[in-house]
This record gives structure tokens, C-alpha cells and sequence, in this order.
């Protein structure tokens, strides 16, 4: 495999991304927002919420309350996340295809680091993404740039040659702040949210034509 294959890199979102959780997550805040007398519809959940920094949703949702409402709110979390759970259709056989081309990998989240370690390790995929990079543990978290910066850095890939997948409006942001080909994931947005919001191109899961339509230009670019 040529060097520039290996300089390539396929960078990965967690959270209705690699699993589908974001039904587990807007439960939680229902409850805990119940408490405090307020509801969360499922689109203002999807808008305001999905993919932002628990500093923002704090300020936005929480004002005067203290990091530690959040930090409960991400263990009630971990609790409903079963021990087993299936990631999106696909990915195997895409990891399968990214080590067989010397492609990086790696997950990058603004989850806490609890619970992206929870995730994988629930569907199996902690051996295979390594590579795990995280928000709060960068300068600045999504949707600035700077977790896809740290992530190709960590890989040695370069932008022009790196993939992202993303279903949040903030992470599609900073995927292509960063200079990367970006997947928008429809499992919350459509389709035409995800374009409107910056993706380069939209599928439901790594079985998608148009994904692997795009692996095969990335390395008959190479060849």
C-alpha cells in the first residue's frame, strides 16, 4: 500500500453516529427537565441540544446550577445503556476495508470520556477504535475544529484525505472546519438538515453505496 493511503483516515462520531443513542439521551433530559418543571420536545432536543457541549447545554438549560446536574444526567445515561448493544449496520465490514488499506481510525466525541468508553466497549468496538478523542480533553470542544485537528494529528493524516461521519449540526461544523470529506448520518436530521448544514454528502449507515462509491475514489487516488 502506497504512503499516501496509510495518510489517509476515517474519523468517527459517537453518539448517533456509531450507536444510536440520542432516544436514550433526550429521555434522560425529559426527566431531569420534568423535575425542574419544563419539557424537552424531541426537535428542541435535536436543535439545541444534540452535539453541543455539556458547558452550553449547562448555561442554556441549567443557568445557576453547577457541572454536577450534567454529571448526573451522563450517569443516568450510562445506567439505560444496555451491556450489549448493536453499533449502526456496516461498520464492521468498513473497519474491516480501512485496516486492509492501512487507513486511521478514530472516534471523536464531545461525550465525556466515561461514557465514550462505555459505548464502544457495549458494542464491541473498543479494540477496533483505538484512537478516542475527546472535547473536553482538546482546547476547544465541538464545533471548533480542534478534536478533528487532534485526531488527524494523532493519525498522521492529512485533511484533504480524511473522512468524517457526523449526525449533529456542531459536529458537522467542526468536521469541516477541519478539512474533512463529511458523511452526514441521517439517525436524527434528515437528509436535507444535514446538507443544509455543511455535509458533503448524506447516508443511513456504513452500508451505504455512496460511501463506499467515495472509498473507492480515495484509493484509486492512491493507486
Amino acid at each position: 500500500m502506497s504512503r499516501g493511503m496509510r495518510r489517509a483516515a476515517l474519523l468517527f462520531d459517537l453518539d448517533g453516529t456509531l450507536v444510536d443513542t440520542d432516544p436514550l439521551h433526550h429521555a434522560v433530559f425529559v426527566e431531569i427537565l420534568a423535575e425542574r418543571g419544563r419539557e424537552l420536545p424531541l426537535e428542541e432536543y435535536r436543535a439545541r441540544i444534540m452535539g453541543q457541549h455539556n458547558d452550553d447545554v449547562l448555561a442554556a438549560y441549567f443557568p445557576g446550577e453547577d457541572r454536577a446536574v450534567l454529571d448526573r444526567k451522563e450517569a443516568m445515561f450510562r445506567e439505560t445503556l444496555a451491556a450489549s448493544v448493536e453499533p449502526v449496520a456496516g461498520i464492521h465490514a468498513l473497519l474491516d476495508w480501512a485496516e486492509a488499506n492501512g487507513l486511521g481510525t478514530a472516534v471523536v466525541t464531545n461525550a465525556p470520556r466515561a461514557n465514550a468508553e462505555a459505548m464502544l466497549a457495549a458494542t464491541g468496538l473498543a479494540r477496533r477504535l483505538a484512537t478516542v478523542v475527546v472535547g473536553d480533553e482538546c482546547a476547544r470542544p465541538k464545533p471548533d475544529p480542534a478534536p478533528y485537528q487532534a485526531a488527524m494529528a494523532a493519525l498522521g493524516a492529512t485533511p484533504s484525505r480524511s473522512i468524517a461521519f457526523e449526525d449533529s449540526r456542531s459536529g458537522i461544523r467542526a468536521a469541516r472546519s477541519a478539512g474533512a470529506h463529511v458523511f452526514g448520518m441521517a439517525s436524527s436530521l434528515t437528509p436535507g438538515q444535514l446538507l443544509q448544514a455543511g455535509a458533503h454528502q448524506t447516508i443511513r449507515d456504513f452500508a451505504d453505496p455512496a460511501l463506499w462509491d467515495r472509498l473507492a475514489q480515495l484509493r484509486s487516488e492512491v493507486a
